[in-house]
C-alpha cells in the first residue's frame, strides 16, 4: 500500500483557499505529502488556510497570491516554491469560477471570456509553468519504473465538460470544462515522453458551501431526482480521487478523465 501514500512529495493546490481546493490540501496532507504550496488569489482566506492546515498536520504550508490569470505571477510563484521546497511533484488546478442560470443569448461577452481565462487559460498557464520544473528535474537512475515519473498534474474538470447540465444554462462553463479535459489529454500525450502523468477529476454534483443556499434548493431538488445514487457527492469521496491520481499507484493511468458524479450521467 506504500504506493498510495504521498511521502516526501511536494505539492501545489490553486484555489487552495477554500472549498474544493481547500479540501483536496487536507487529504494531501493527511496521505503524507512533505509539504505544500497554497496558491490563491485572496490574501485573507490563503494566510488562513496556510496557518490551519500547518496547525492540523505539522506540515511546512506555504501561501502565495496568484491569480492564474496572471503568467508573470505564476511563474515568479513557482520559482519561489521551488526555491523553498526544492522541488514540486504534484500540482492541483482546482482554482475555478462557476458562471451559472446564465442565458445562451443575453451571456455577456466579458463574462465569457473571463470564464474562460480563468478555468482554462489558468489552468494552462499554471500547468505549463510546473511542467517546465518538472521536466527540468533530472529522474533518479536504477529506480523501478513507477519512480521514473517526475510528477502528477491534477486537473478539477467537471461533468460539465461532458455534458449539458439541466436545468440551469451555463454555456460558458461547460466550455471552459471541456477545453479543460481536453486540455490534459493533450498535456498527457505530450509531457508522457517525460514522465509527467496529467488526468482531470471531473465532479457532478457535490454538497460545497457554494451549493448550500436557499436560492439553489429547486435546483437540488432536480439534480438529485436525475442523480441514481439520489444524492450529493461528499468532498471527501472526491478527495480520495485527488490523492490516488497523486500517488506512485497511479503511475499507469495519464490521459483519464475521472467522472464521480453519483452515476449521474448515466442516464
Amino acid at each position: 500500500m506504500r504506493n498510495f501514500a504521498l511521502s516526501g512529495k511536494v505539492a501545489i493546490v490553486t484555489g487552495g483557499g477554500r472549498g474544493l481546493g481547500y479540501n483536496i490540501a487536507q487529504a494531501l496532507a493527511e496521505a503524507g505529502a512533505r509539504g505544500l504550496a497554497i496558491f490563491d488569489m485572496q490574501d485573507e482566506l490563503g494566510e488562513e488556510a496556510a496557518r490551519g492546515l500547518c496547525n492540523d498536520t505539522g506540515l511546512d504550508v506555504q501561501f502565495y497570491k496568484v491569480d492564474v490569470r496572471d503568467g508573470k505571477t505564476i511563474n515568479d510563484s513557482v520559482a519561489n516554491v521551488i526555491e523553498h521546497f526544492g522541488r514540486i511533484d504534484v500540482l492541483v488546478n482546482a482554482a475555478g469560477i462557476a458562471d451559472s442560470n446564465l442565458h445562451a443569448e443575453t451571456y455577456e461577452v466579458s463574462r465569457f471570456r473571463n470564464q474562460i481565462d480563468i478555468n482554462l487559460t489558468g489552468t494552462f498557464l499554471t500547468a505549463q509553468a510546473v511542467a517546465r520544473h518538472m521536466i527540468a528535474t533530472p529522474v533518479a537512475a536504477a529506480s523501478p519504473s513507477c519512480s521514473r515519473h517526475r510528477g502528477s498534474l491534477i486537473f478539477i474538470a467537471s461533468m460539465s465538460g461532458s455534458i449539458v447540465n439541466y436545468p440551469q444554462p451555463q454555456s460558458g462553463y461547460n466550455a471552459s470544462k471541456a477545453g479543460v479535459i481536453q486540455l490534459a489529454k493533450s498535456f498527457a500525450a505530450e509531457w508522457a515522453a517525460y514522465g509527467i502523468r496529467v488526468n482531470t477529476i471531473s465532479p457532478g454534483y457535490m454538497d460545497t458551501s457554494l451549493n448550500r443556499v436557499p436560492a439553489l434548493d429547486a435546483q437540488k431538488r432536480i439534480w438529485v431526482e436525475r442523480t441514481p445514487q439520489a444524492r450529493l457527492g461528499g468532498v471527501d469521496e472526491l478527495n480520495c480521487l485527488a490523492v490516488y491520481l497523486a500517488s506512485e499507484g497511479s503511475g499507469f493511468m495519464t490521459g483519464s478523465n475521472l467522472v464521480i458524479d453519483g452515476g449521474y450521467t448515466c442516464w
